[in-house]
């Protein structure tokens, strides 16, 4: 990309704010990124970083992790990247089954690295990183070696690779199990790229702000300006969606991605504050199915964009979308015949040549598309994808790998890889996908299964609640359901009050008729990636030793 715009703004990284109360950025053309990557190069070579060389990426957002990523791209190391908010025993137990050769780390990592001797054992180079998110390695005037006579970096040629040689290895949330480090090859990035820009009519020259950093990894890519917003990844909720709008609107953002959780933050600052964004053309929104309001309420704040919700997975993404407009068609041919409360959350049409069947739910491995069942059209099962972004396997996790992985055969006879989902949803006859919820937190009653997402949509109708969880206690398949409301409460008469509430709800609804225990507590336990993934499990435990309300008003 520095080549073909070269004088191009790439990337802009907030530093404070001006006299007149602008974001201040410090901000680097594609040719002056081109130059800083260079810079990253030749340090991490001459730490002793090689090419195939397993580096985990412990660095801020900004500047330095841009940089230094593309960098290890550039000298053929593969980045271990891993979610730090999942705990650091999880994420200790991540880094020893990784086995990085090499760090690329700010102080605290290293230090971290040292102090855990056992996890960091296969650590032999570490490449020091700035805490700064503005931090530079090259001069502000110099270009980089393909534009001028200077120096060459230590690697003067970009490392040869091939489409299926292993390109990163990123690491799942582990929001309802042990997280795994997907292994992605250069040619599933390549085509991620292709079906994002496709996908969504992305154009180069487009702004963008990406409220998950990882994203902004695709933007060179693309040919956008990269605008680093003023959040920090490892408390996403503590975001002030105020200074989100002002960086949209003071950089002329065209557009976004984020979860639910955060674009209903922002929408409603919007709203409340009575401001539109007008230069917004698209948001992406992901990580949890996104709220019935916040479809309806962003045709207000983004009069001239649409928002899309891609579905996927770090193993696959994406593998559908949906946009506003074909959800609020939906919504508006429910109103005319019937509810579509049970259906649970359309997620669109497959997309980029994913190829997507649903199977006879089962909790044990399938090594052959043969040995599935596959369902037909309205029928809940399992999720799983075939198509170009798919990975085949979990770093050095065999069993894990048999457990999400079937293997199959396209019709030229050459060999493919199906991805489980780990989902539950159906097919409808136009072609449309429905995700009803993870196959983990489904509750198996003695009279069948009851899906999160269909269930939780009966209560979110409720004006008190915008957050529940369905959870179930005992053995699969005689399980009983329960719902666990997010709510601030005042005392007891309160909440049993408000269970009487729900529980009308649930009786007037087959599929929740059965739902007559409610539980309530002030915040849920969710990821800090997205801060939208409600951790249900953890919550039935939670509920296990908790005061619960029976309400039956038969009675």
């Amino acid at each position: 990309m520095a080549a073909r715009q070269p004088t191009r703004m790439a990337l802009k990284v907030p530093r404070g704010r001006t006299r007149a109360g602008d974001i201040d950025y410090l901000a680097l053309t594609f040719a002056e990124l081109a130059t800083e990557v260079d810079a990253w190069a030749t340090r991490i070579i001459s730490a002793g970083v090689r090419p195939g060389d397993r580096t985990l990426v412990m660095v801020r957002q900004g500047l330095p992790l841009i940089a230094s990523t593309f960098a290890l791209f550039q000298v053929g190391a593969v980045p271990v990247v891993i979610d730090p908010g999942m705990g650091l025993r999880s994420f200790l137990g991540c880094v020893q089954r990784s086995r990085p050769r090499a760090l690329v780390g700010i102080p605290l990592a290293r230090v971290v690295s040292r102090l855990f001797p056992r996890a960091f054992r296969s650590v032999a180079a570490r490449v020091p990183a700035s805490n700064t998110l503005t931090a530079r390695l090259s001069s502000p005037n110099s270009q980089p070696s393909t534009f001028n006579s200077q120096p060459p970096p230590l690697n003067s040629q970009p490392a040869q690779s091939a489409p299926t040689d292993l390109a990163a290895i990123l690491f799942t949330s582990g929001s309802t199990g042990a997280p795994k480090g997907v292994c992605y090859e250069h040619g599933m990035f390549e085509a991620q790229v292709g079906i994002i820009r496709d996908t969504y009519a992305i154009e180069p020259g487009e702004i963008d702000l990406p409220l998950l950093p990882i994203f902004a990894l695709f933007n060179p890519a693309l040919g956008l300006t990269t605008i680093v917003p003023e959040i920090d990844p490892r408390r996403p909720a503590a975001m002030d969606p105020a200074r989100i709008v002002q960086a949209i609107r003071q950089e002329g953002v065209t557009n976004s991605f984020g979860s639910p959780t955060l674009w209903k933050k922002i929408g409603q600052h919007c709203l409340t504050h009575r401001i539109s964004l007008p230069g917004l053309r698209r948001v992406l929104c992901a990580g949890a199915p996104v709220p019935t309001e916040l479809w309806s309420s962003s045709r207000e704040w983004m009069p001239n964009g649409r928002l899309h919700s891609p579905y996927g997975a770090t193993e696959v993404l994406p593998v559908s979308s949906v946009s506003s407009d074909e959800i609020l068609v939906l919504d508006a041919h429910a109103a005319v015949s019937a509810a579509r409360v049970a259906e649970g959350a359309c997620v669109g049409r497959p997309v980029g040549g994913a190829q997507v069947k649903i199977i006879a739910l089962t909790d044990t491995p399938i090594a052959s598309l043969t040995d599935a069942r596959e369902l037909p059209p309205g029928r809940i099962g399992e999720i799983i994808v075939s198509g170009p972004t798919v990975t085949r396997a979990y770093a050095d996790n065999p069993v894990a790998t048999a457990a999400a992985k079937i293997a199959a055969v396209q019709p030229d006879g050459a060999p493919a890889v199906f991805h489980r989902m780990g989902d539950c949803g159906y097919l409808d006859p136009q072609g449309r996908l429905w995700f009803c919820g993870r196959k983990a937190e489904r509750v198996e009653t003695a009279h069948g299964p009851l899906f999160t997402e269909p269930c939780e949509r009966v209560f979110r109708s409720h004006p008190r609640v915008h957050r529940c969880a369905l959870i179930g206690f005992g053995e699969r398949g005689h399980q009983r359901p329960a719902l666990v409301v997010e709510v601030n409460t005042r005392n007891s008469h309160e909440r049993r009050a408000l269970a009487h509430e729900l529980r009308e709800l649930a009786r007037a609804h087959s599929h929740t008729e059965s739902i007559n225990v409610f539980y309530f507590r002030p915040r849920f336990p969710v990821d800090v990636r997205h801060n939208a993934k409600i951790h249900r499990l953890a919550l039935a435990r939670w509920a296990a030793t908790a005061h619960g309300y029976l309400s039956d008003p038969k009675r």
